[in-house]
């Protein structure tokens, strides 16, 4: 630790310092964008930095074409800043796009060019600023605390020294350079595979529609694909099509296939999935034009800028989260959000299969404060994907919705630390949940936890199957 220690001096003493927020915010995807959101609503002065030019992870940059559920089957368990810029993007995609999706909450097709734009309106009007193409591939420590991140970028390197840190990389990345104790994937290591998405234009949606009601088949087109693998049109072992998201009568995104044995947290295997998913999504274009009606003259209009990631590490946290309080439908004194996405592990390689398990319709389970904190670290926070928890849960956790709900809990704390002067740990957590409750989050119905009034938002849900 000492040596550690000399070295952030040393480093901090060569580097010039760029930014002295109270918040800064690493990542910026759902928990990114949600926790820059709450912690400057919050009157944090907040910093949110990305390492593209852009927001939105893997909703935007791996193109993963719709939201995952909301709701629990009856009622909408993600509100807040989540349900918010839902809502934004619906409104803000066209009169079309709103009509086709005003009264749905599950399975929205993601427009992703209306998607940017609505997270630089939404974070910048809650006062936060933002620093793209940056990265922090350091992290100075003093003690149990980090007292600084150095980033580099176009205009160099440099030094942010900020009084609470949340890593919201997806992959905790920034508790990694801490120091911070993980898991990566399942039990030799395996990890689920990676997806490389795409949008066509040039679908014909009435063609389409009318094929699958012919054929009696869903968006995932299971016996077309089975047949086209007979015929040996497209690769046997690969995943059945997720779904379609039809972002127009004409526009529509795939989330569709597997590229197996990827490591998020690699760029050697992060460059041969984009280099195999590329060459994968030519075969299913011609796939498509093929085999299914309304696709005949499609055409590719943008892949992923990188593959889809389900999952990388897990924090060692204060809590770990496990499948047995999935199944139980726990709930926690320190509940921060509530969770009913189903478990969703798959599988890592061709000859494995996935892992599905649901909870009953209405029902949720609370996610803790405490999977958010580190072990050994005290102002920093994870939020997203790499909480603390087991695998199972985190095939359910990933999901986007659910990174709203941690990210605006993460914000929301780390502008409560910053009034207090101290870390993570020393926040009132039932203060914590009555701002999330007061600023629209649904931490479930019992005692001690008032609901937010959102009944216009429960009225007219539609429900679909996975897409």
């Amino acid at each position: 630790m000492v040596n550690q220690v000399q070295a952030s001096i040393q480093v901090s003493a060569k580097l010039p310092v760029s930014y002295t927020p109270d918040v800064v915010v690493v990542g910026g995807g759902a928990s990114g964008v949600a926790a820059a959101m709450a912690a400057a609503r919050n009157g944090a002065e907040t910093l949110l930095i990305e390492q593209r030019g852009y927001l939105g992870g893997m909703g935007t940059a791996a193109l993963v074409p719709a939201f995952c559920p909301y709701t629990d089957g009856e009622k909408p368990i993600i509100r807040g800043i989540g349900l918010e810029l839902l809502e934004k993007m619906k409104q803000a995609a066209g009169e079309a796009f709103y009509s086709r999706n005003k009264d749905r909450l599950d399975w929205v097709a993601i427009d992703v060019e209306t998607l940017k734009g609505v997270y630089d309106q939404k974070v910048m009007e809650s006062g936060a600023k933002i620093l793209f193409h940056t990265f922090a591939d350091q992290v100075l420590l003093e003690g149990d605390r980090i007292s600084g991140l150095v980033i580099s970028n176009k205009s160099g390197r440099s030094v942010i020294q900020a009084k609470l840190y949340i890593d919201a990389t997806g992959d905790a990345d920034l508790a990694a350079l801490s120091g911070v104790p993980f898991q990566t994937g399942g039990e030799h290591g395996e990890l689920q595979p990676g997806t490389m998405c795409y949008v066509v234009t040039g679908a014909n949606k009435a063609r389409f529609d009318q094929f699958k009601d012919d054929t009696g088949q869903d968006g995932a087109l299971e016996n077309t694909v089975i047949e086209a693998q007979r015929n040996g049109d497209l690769p046997e072992g690969r995943k059945r099509i997720s779904g379609i998201a039809w972002i127009t009568d004409t526009v529509a995104g795939f989330n569709f296939g597997h590229i197996f044995g990827i490591d998020g947290t690699k760029a050697e295997d992060l460059t041969r999935a984009a280099i195999e998913g590329r060459q994968l999504i030519q075969v299913q274009i011609q796939f498509l034009r093929k085999y299914v009606p309304g696709f005949e003259d499609i055409h590719l209009v943008h892949s992923g800028d990188q593959i889809g990631i389900r999952e990388t590490r897990r924090i060692a946290g204060d809590y770990k989260l496990v499948v047995e309080d999935y199944i139980s439908m726990r709930s926690f004194e320190d509940d921060i959000a509530r969770n009913a996405y189903f478990i969703d592990i798959h599988l890592a390689n061709a000859s494995s299969t996935m892992t599905i398990k649901y909870l009953p319709k209405g029902k949720s389970h609370g996610v803790p404060y405490r999977c958010m904190l580190p072990q050994g670290k005290s102002n920093l926070i994870v939020a997203g994907r790499s909480v603390s928890s087991d695998r199972p849960v985190q095939g359910s956790l990933r999901v986007m919705p659910n990174c709203f709900a941690m990210g605006q809990a993460a914000g929301t704390a780390a502008a409560m630390a910053s009034v207090n002067g101290g870390g993570f740990r020393e926040i009132s957590v039932s203060g914590l949940q009555r701002k999330l409750i007061e600023q629209g989050a649904w931490l479930g119905e019992r005692p001690g936890f008032a609901e937010h009034d959102q009944a216009a938002v429960t009225n007219h849900i539609e429900f679909e199957e996975e897409c």
